[in-house]
C-alpha cells in the first residue's frame, strides 16, 4: 500500500499505539469524513491520563499488534465498546490480543473516534472508521501474510454494534469515496458480537427501555443483513440491561437467511463479555483454527459403568393400572443409577428421543450422559417410556408424558427415603425426549392422568431442566411457527437449559423462543445453539468442539443452578 508524504509523516506521530503496536491512521490528512473538533480517538489507558490532550489525537487508526509467532494466515480485527463515547474495553482487548495472537492470527485494534458525533446517528463516524479500517486490512494481507478472504472481528458492547453493522451491512458505503482504498471491499467473514447494545428500538443509543420485548420493539433499521453478510458468534448475559433480545434478533435474520451461526445466552449474568472459549469452540467448528479432528463416537469415550454403586429397575405403574394402556406397546420402568461416592442430593431423571415410536435407555442419549454426572457424584434415574406413539386418536406423545409424569412422582416419593432431597429433582431429554423434557417443566400443572394411587398425590414439578434439541416445539415446525400448546410455561416452571444444532431439521429457534417465553415470565434459563451441526449433533464430534463438550455445559448449569452452596465447595478442583 502506498502512502503520501503527510500519511507517513501521520505514521510516525503516532507510533506510540496504547498496546505498544504500530498505529496507522485511518484517512489521509484533511480528508476524514464528517470531522468534528470535539471528537478524538485514544484508548482508556491513554485518554485518561492526566494532561491528556485530545487535540493530539484526532486522527483515528488502526493499531497492528506483532506478528503471531505460528501464523494461521487469518487476521482478527479488535473493537472495544464504550457507548460510543469512549473505548474503554482495554482489558478485553489485551487479553484478546494475547490469546488470538498465540493462536496464529494477525491481530489488529480498531480506535475509532469518539464521543459520539453530533447532529449525526450516534454511531456514523464509528461506523465510517470501521469500513475504512477493513479496507485498509485487506490491502495490507499480502504484506502481513494473511488471506484477505479471512478477516475476523471480536467485539464488544458498542463495539459489537459496529461489529454487527460492519458484518451485516458492508454493501451499505459509510461514506462517500476518499480514495483508491474505498474501492476495496469492505466486508469481514466472521464476527464474535459480546453483548451487542443499541440493536433494538427501544435502547437507542441507551440501555433497552422496555427489556427489548415491547410489541413495537425492532431491530435497528441500520442493520441490512446483504449478500455479503458473514456467519456470526453472539455472546450475551440474560440479566444484560442491554437486552439480550439484541442477540436473538440477531440471531433470526441470520437463520431466515441460511447464515451459519451461533447464539449463547448466560442465565443472571449481566453486561459483559461472557463465554469466550464458546467463541473459540464456534471458530474450531468453522475451520478457522485449522483442521477438525475426527469425530470420536460419544459412546466410545463414556463406555463404563464402573462409577455406578446401585443399579435398581422399578415398575413405573401398578400392574393393570397404566392409563390408556394400549396392546402393542411396552411396559414403562425406571431405573436408579446410584453412584459410589455423592457430590449431591440432587437428582437427574433422564430419557431419550426416538419420535416418540422408541426409547433407548442404554442408548447415546442416555448412556454416556448418566455415566457422566455418576462419575461427578449424582444420582440419574432413566427412563423407559411407552412406545410406539399411541393410537385411537391420542396425542403421539400422551404415553410418554403420562409415564414422565408418574417417573418424576415415583422418584420424589422415594427420594428422602434413598437420601436424596426430593426439592431438588431435575429432567432432561432430547429430541422427541427433549420436547417432553420441556413439556414437564413448562406444564407440570396440567394432569396427563387421573390419579391411580397415593403416589400420584406427590407433586409432578421440577426444579430444573435440560432440553437437547426439542422437536415438535414450534406448530409448524418452521422458525415462523409459535411455540406448541401442549407448552403452558405455568407458575412451576424452572429455569433449563438448551442445547440445539444450528444446522438442525427440528430449528434451533424452537429452544430460542422458548428462552425468550421464559425470560419474558422473569426465568433466567441457558442457551447454546452450535454452528454446523445437525440432530444428534453429540453422537459423535471432533474434539474441542461444543458438540464434543456439550456435557460440561450440562454439568456447569447444574453446579450453578442446582448444587447448594456447601456442594459446589466440596466439588474436587480441577
Amino acid at each position: 500500500m502506498k502512502m503520501n508524504f503527510a500519511s507517513l509523516v501521520a505514521v510516525l506521530v503516532f507510533a506510540c499505539a496504547a498496546f505498544g503496536g504500530e498505529r496507522q491512521p485511518l484517512w489521509p490528512v484533511d480528508a476524514m469524513p464528517d470531522a468534528q473538533p470535539h471528537q478524538f480517538a485514544a484508548m482508556a489507558n491513554i485518554a485518561r491520563k492526566k494532561g491528556f490532550d485530545p487535540g493530539e489525537w484526532r486522527m483515528p487508526c488502526i493499531e497492528w499488534f506483532a506478528a503471531p509467532a505460528n501464523p494461521n494466515g487469518k487476521c482478527m480485527i479488535l473493537i472495544s465498546g464504550g457507548s460510543y463515547n469512549g473505548l474503554v474495553d482495554t482489558g478485553l482487548v489485551k487479553q484478546w490480543s494475547e490469546s488470538f495472537t498465540a493462536l496464529g492470527f494477525q491481530c489488529v485494534n480498531l480506535v475509532y473516534r469518539v464521543p459520539r458525533p453530533e447532529n449525526l446517528e450516534f454511531y456514523r463516524t464509528a461506523w465510517e472508521d470501521g469500513q475504512r479500517a477493513v479496507r485498509l486490512v485487506r490491502n495490507a494481507a499480502a504484506e502481513r501474510h494473511f488471506d484477505p478472504e479471512q478477516i475476523g472481528i471480536v467485539s464488544m458492547s458498542a463495539g459489537s454494534h459496529l461489529a454487527t453493522l460492519l458484518a451485516a451491512s458492508s454493501e451499505t458505503p459509510a461514506y462517500p469515496r476518499i480514495d483508491a482504498i474505498d474501492d476495496t471491499p469492505a466486508h469481514v467473514n466472521i464476527a464474535i458480537a459480546f453483548a451487542p447494545a443499541f440493536v433494538l428500538t427501544d435502547g437507542y443509543g441507551t440501555k433497552n427501555t422496555r427489556g427489548g420485548d415491547a410489541i413495537d420493539s425492532s431491530l435497528s433499521p441500520c442493520f441490512k443483513f446483504d449478500s455479503s453478510t458473514c456467519p456470526m458468534c453472539l455472546l450475551h448475559g440474560g440479566a444484560d440491561p442491554y437486552s439480550p433480545i439484541a442477540s436473538t434478533r440477531i440471531y433470526r435474520e441470520l437463520r431466515k437467511r441460511s447464515i451459519p451461526a451461533e447464539i449463547h445466552l448466560f442465565p443472571g449474568l449481566g453486561h459483559g463479555a461472557h463465554g469466550f472459549a464458546r467463541a473459540i469452540e464456534f471458530l474450531r467448528q468453522m475451520d478457522w483454527l485449522g483442521p477438525l479432528g475426527d469425530d470420536v463416537a460419544l459412546m466410545d469415550r463414556f463406555p463404563s459403568d464402573d462409577a455406578r454403586a446401585i443399579h435398581e429397575k422399578q415398575d413405573l405403574w401398578p400392574a393393570g393400572s397404566i392409563p390408556d394402556a394400549q396392546a402393542n406397546q411396552n411396559i414403562p420402568y425406571l431405573e436408579w443409577h446410584i453412584p459410589a461416592k455423592l457430590s449431591t442430593q440432587a437428582l437427574l431423571v433422564l430419557w431419550s428421543g426416538g419420535s416418540y415410536n422408541g426409547s433407548s435407555p442404554n442408548g447415546f442419549e442416555v448412556a454416556p450422559v448418566r455415566r457422566f454426572l455418576n462419575s461427578k457424584g449424582m444420582a440419574v434415574v432413566t427412563v423407559d417410556y411407552r412406545h410406539p406413539r399411541p393410537q385411537n386418536g391420542l396425542a403421539k406423545h400422551t404415553s410418554a408424558w403420562q409415564d414422565a409424569q408418574r417417573a418424576i412422582r415415583l422418584v420424589r416419593s422415594e427420594a428422602a427415603a434413598r437420601g436424596f432431597d426430593p426439592a431438588s429433582i431435575g429432567v432432561m431429554g432430547s429430541s422427541a425426549g427433549g420436547h417432553l423434557a420441556l413439556m414437564c417443566a413448562a406444564s407440570s400443572r396440567s394432569m396427563a392422568y387421573l390419579p391411580v394411587d397415593g403416589i400420584d398425590k406427590t407433586s409432578c414439578s421440577v426444579q430444573w431442566g435440560v432440553a437437547v434439541y426439542p422437536a415438535y416445539t414450534l406448530v409448524d415446525g418452521k422458525d415462523s411457527g409459535a411455540l406448541v400448546d401442549e407448552l403452558v410455561f405455568d407458575p412451576a416452571t424452572p429455569p433449563m437449559l438448551f442445547l440445539h444444532g444450528d444446522a438442525d431439521g427440528h430449528p434451533a429457534m424452537a429452544s430460542v423462543k422458548a428462552w425468550e417465553k421464559m425470560r419474558r415470565m422473569g426465568i433466567q434459563s441457558e442457551l447454546h445453539t452450535l454452528v454446523r451441526r445437525g440432530h444428534c449433533f453429540q453422537r459423535a464430534a471432533a474434539p474441542l468442539t461444543a458438540s464434543f463438550n456439550f456435557m460440561d455445559r450440562i454439568w456447569d448449569f447444574i453446579s450453578a443452578n442446582v448444587l447448594t452452596r456447601e456442594e459446589r465447595r466440596a466439588l474436587p478442583i480441577h
